[in-house]
């Protein structure tokens, strides 16, 4: 029993200087890019898994579409990056293949599909690797539904939290199992400044800071109390604390809910609470979501890769929308607002109009992707 103390002991020094670097690598900082005034812009496209490859490919095609003047001009690249696939992962050991990773570290954007992650096991997920390699500190989802009176913005904290050590815990065989959360100064001012520059450039007065700082008192209590010291600088903008459990409940108080607009909170809860929001507005399908650094952005839909459909050949039949609005998300990062609207606009066109079963007898993803184009030329 005391060799697996003492390695679960060595483990935690480990960490801990490994975080401690970490958080003072932030509180050094680096020159922010400006995506939307670059010479040459250039956009990677990440397959992934399962329905990844083809909601991701329709995706494409539309951003080609509406970026053709661009294209034309030499501004912008596509560039198709392969090797995110469970299958490569696996077979190398890796969340993200050595080759692959300096491929997007090649690019100024990526718009990804979604990817698989197993259980169990040491294989990290994509996503939290992609988020740590390339820094991708903050997670936006927006969820918008005019009608019940909903407009919010999430800012999860993208970096940290549970998931950025959460294949590294200990265990003890047949007696117990650790993981560990981390919260470090720098990662928390850098997300809340996001939340609070997104609402005060956008006309926002509140932001909801949403932690569980009554019982995770050292790592929810800083994030909270870092949140307040930001807060400070943006007088007109009231910040109101709230707990997880009781905002999962407020998203669906026909009462409550249309008094929030901006949130601010740390990883898994936002991981969490944003699928409930999604699903509120129409089902995660629905959804898209940026991951955005200093020096990348990365866009996805936030469900997952529905291996599912592959399994019974229905994979041509899954609904683009989610990755859709992830490539107006991608659009508007990179300065072309117009475009973004456009494409916003077809959206609800087509949302209407399609037959998006997710089987046959319904319309296809390409179909979709089409339907969309059609409309943005009639505009």
């Amino acid at each position: 029993m005391q060799q697996y103390i003492d390695k679960a002991v060595e483990q935690f020094r480990t960490l801990i200087t490994e975080q401690l670097a970490r958080q003072n690598r932030m509180e050094a900082g680096e020159q922010a890019k400006d995506f939307a005034n670059l010479p040459h812009l250039t956009i990677g496209i990440c397959g992934g898994d399962g329905i990844g490859p083809i909601i991701t490919h329709a995706g494409e095609d539309v951003l080609r579409f509406l970026l053709a003047d661009e294209v034309a001009a030499g501004r912008v690249e596509f560039r198709e990056i392969d090797g995110l696939t469970i299958e490569r992962r696996t077979e190398v050991g890796k969340a993200i293949p050595d080759d692959t990773l300096a491929a997007l570290k090649e690019c100024d954007v990526i718009l990804k599909g979604p990817t698989t992650t197993p259980h169990g096991g040491n294989l990290e997920s994509a996503n939290v690797a992609m988020r740590r390699e390339l820094d991708l500190y903050a997670n936006v989802r927006p969820t918008c539904v005019p009608e019940l009176g909903i407009d919010w913005v999430f800012y999860r904290e993208n970096s940290e939290g549970e998931y950025v050590l959460g294949s590294r815990g200990v265990e003890i065989p047949d007696k117990l199992a650790m993981d560990f959360k981390v919260t470090t100064d720098a990662g928390t001012r850098r997300i809340a400044r996001a939340a609070f520059e997104y609402a005060k450039n956008n006309g926002k007065d509140n932001v909801a800071i949403v932690t569980k700082a009554n019982i995770m008192k050292k790592t929810d209590g800083n994030f909270s109390r870092i949140c307040h010291e930001v807060a400070a600088d943006y007088p007109d903008i009231t910040a109101e604390d709230w707990y997880i459990d009781i905002m999962t409940a407020n998203l669906v108080n026909e009462a409550r809910r249309s008094q929030f607009q901006v949130f601010v909170l740390p990883n898994l809860y936002g991981d969490i609470i944003t699928d409930e929001a999604a699903q509120i507005q129409g089902g995660v399908g629905t959804a898209g979501s940026a991951n955005i650094g200093d020096r990348y952005a990365m866009f996805e839909a936030i469900h997952g890769s529905a291996p599912r459909m592959i399994e019974m050949g229905r994979g041509d039949y899954a609904n683009p929308a989610s990755v859709l609005k992830a490539c107006a998300m991608l659009l508007r990062h990179i300065g072309k607002a117009a475009e973004a609207e456009k494409l916003e606009k077809a959206l609800a066109i087509c949302n209407e109009k399609m037959n998006m079963t997710g089987r046959p007898g319904g319309n296809t993803c390409a179909e979709f992707a089409q339907a969309i184009m059609t409309e943005v030329e009639a505009m």
